[in-house]
Protein backbone atom coordinates (compact mmCIF):
# COMPACT_ATOMS: atom_id res chain seq x y z
CA UNK A 1 0.00 0.00 0.00
CA UNK A 2 2.89 2.21 0.51
CA UNK A 3 3.46 2.22 -3.48
CA UNK A 4 -0.35 3.39 -3.77
CA UNK A 5 0.26 6.47 -1.23
CA UNK A 6 3.63 7.25 -2.82
CA UNK A 7 2.01 7.54 -6.54
CA UNK A 8 -1.08 9.76 -4.84
CA UNK A 9 1.32 12.30 -3.31
CA UNK A 10 0.00 14.78 -0.47
CA UNK A 11 -2.81 15.29 -3.10
CA UNK A 12 -4.44 12.59 -0.88
CA UNK A 13 -3.87 14.27 2.53
CA UNK A 14 -5.25 17.88 0.64
CA UNK A 15 -8.63 16.17 -0.25
CA UNK A 16 -9.22 15.09 3.43
CA UNK A 17 -8.48 18.43 4.70
CA UNK A 18 -10.46 20.56 1.39
CA UNK A 19 -13.22 17.81 2.70
CA UNK A 20 -13.47 19.45 5.79
CA UNK A 21 -12.55 22.88 5.49
CA UNK A 22 -15.90 22.67 3.24
CA UNK A 23 -17.81 21.11 5.62
CA UNK A 24 -17.31 23.78 8.38
CA UNK A 25 -18.08 25.89 5.74
CA UNK A 26 -21.13 25.06 5.28
CA UNK A 27 -21.88 24.84 8.90
CA UNK A 28 -20.38 28.04 9.21
CA UNK A 29 -23.20 29.12 6.47
CA UNK A 30 -26.22 26.85 8.06
CA UNK A 31 -25.68 29.01 11.20
CA UNK A 32 -25.41 32.17 9.91
CA UNK A 33 -28.58 33.44 11.97
CA UNK A 34 -27.90 31.53 15.28
CA UNK A 35 -27.34 33.78 18.24
CA UNK A 36 -23.31 33.82 19.64
CA UNK A 37 -22.74 31.08 16.74
CA UNK A 38 -18.46 31.57 15.83
CA UNK A 39 -17.38 31.44 12.29
CA UNK A 40 -14.92 28.43 12.08
CA UNK A 41 -12.28 27.85 9.21
CA UNK A 42 -9.46 25.58 8.46
CA UNK A 43 -5.71 26.72 8.34
CA UNK A 44 -5.19 24.45 4.87
CA UNK A 45 -1.25 25.35 5.05
CA UNK A 46 -0.79 24.89 8.56
CA UNK A 47 -2.45 21.06 8.74
CA UNK A 48 -0.78 20.31 5.42
CA UNK A 49 2.50 21.38 6.81
CA UNK A 50 1.70 19.07 10.47
CA UNK A 51 0.98 16.20 8.17
CA UNK A 52 3.59 16.35 6.27
CA UNK A 53 6.37 17.17 9.30
CA UNK A 54 4.62 14.32 11.05
CA UNK A 55 6.94 11.93 9.45
CA UNK A 56 10.00 13.55 10.24
CA UNK A 57 11.74 12.49 14.36
CA UNK A 58 14.23 13.78 16.58
CA UNK A 59 17.44 12.29 16.12
CA UNK A 60 19.30 13.99 18.88
CA UNK A 61 18.14 14.77 22.16
CA UNK A 62 19.40 18.58 21.38
CA UNK A 63 16.86 19.37 18.67
CA UNK A 64 13.55 21.22 18.46
CA UNK A 65 10.89 19.48 17.87
CA UNK A 66 8.63 21.08 15.74
CA UNK A 67 5.05 21.47 16.25
CA UNK A 68 1.89 22.91 14.61
CA UNK A 69 0.18 26.23 16.11
CA UNK A 70 -3.21 26.24 16.52
CA UNK A 71 -5.80 22.77 17.00
CA UNK A 72 -4.63 19.32 15.31
CA UNK A 73 -7.13 19.72 12.85
CA UNK A 74 -6.21 23.13 11.99
CA UNK A 75 -9.79 24.87 13.05
CA UNK A 76 -9.61 28.54 13.98
CA UNK A 77 -12.19 30.86 14.58
CA UNK A 78 -12.13 33.52 12.00
CA UNK A 79 -12.41 37.08 13.26
CA UNK A 80 -15.18 39.13 11.58
CA UNK A 81 -15.37 42.52 9.86
CA UNK A 82 -18.03 43.54 11.16
CA UNK A 83 -19.18 42.30 15.08
CA UNK A 84 -22.97 41.71 14.77
CA UNK A 85 -25.06 42.64 17.49
CA UNK A 86 -26.08 38.91 18.56
CA UNK A 87 -22.62 37.56 18.74
CA UNK A 88 -22.63 35.82 15.61
CA UNK A 89 -19.26 36.17 13.99
CA UNK A 90 -20.97 34.50 10.44
CA UNK A 91 -20.71 37.05 7.53
CA UNK A 92 -22.42 35.89 4.72
CA UNK A 93 -20.68 37.06 1.90
CA UNK A 94 -17.34 36.21 3.15
CA UNK A 95 -18.70 32.43 3.97
CA UNK A 96 -20.01 32.43 0.63
CA UNK A 97 -16.70 33.64 -1.38
CA UNK A 98 -14.88 31.09 0.51
CA UNK A 99 -16.99 28.60 -0.16
CA UNK A 100 -17.00 28.77 -3.78
CA UNK A 101 -13.60 28.93 -4.11
CA UNK A 102 -12.92 25.75 -1.43
CA UNK A 103 -14.93 24.02 -3.70
CA UNK A 104 -12.98 24.97 -6.55
CA UNK A 105 -10.08 23.81 -5.08
CA UNK A 106 -11.88 20.65 -3.70
CA UNK A 107 -12.37 20.17 -7.89
CA UNK A 108 -8.77 20.76 -8.66
CA UNK A 109 -7.27 18.19 -6.42
CA UNK A 110 -10.03 15.36 -7.41
CA UNK A 111 -8.87 16.71 -11.09
CA UNK A 112 -5.39 15.68 -9.99
CA UNK A 113 -5.54 12.56 -8.26
CA UNK A 114 -7.83 11.42 -10.93
CA UNK A 115 -5.37 12.24 -13.65
CA UNK A 116 -3.18 10.33 -10.87
CA UNK A 117 -4.64 7.26 -10.51
CA UNK A 118 -5.53 7.15 -14.91
CA UNK A 119 -1.43 7.18 -15.60
CA UNK A 120 -1.59 4.16 -12.72
CA UNK A 121 -4.36 2.36 -14.38
CA UNK A 122 -2.40 2.86 -17.91
CA UNK A 123 0.86 2.02 -16.61
CA UNK A 124 -0.89 -1.76 -14.97
CA UNK A 125 -2.52 -2.45 -18.30
CA UNK A 126 0.90 -1.67 -20.39
CA UNK A 127 -0.89 1.17 -21.97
Amino acid sequence: MNMLDNALGVHQQALSVRSRRMELLGLNIANSDTPNFKAKDVDFKSVLQATQSSSLSITNKGHVPLTASGSPDGEMYRIPFDTSFDGNTVEMNVEQAKFGQAAADYQATLNILENRIGGIRKALRGD
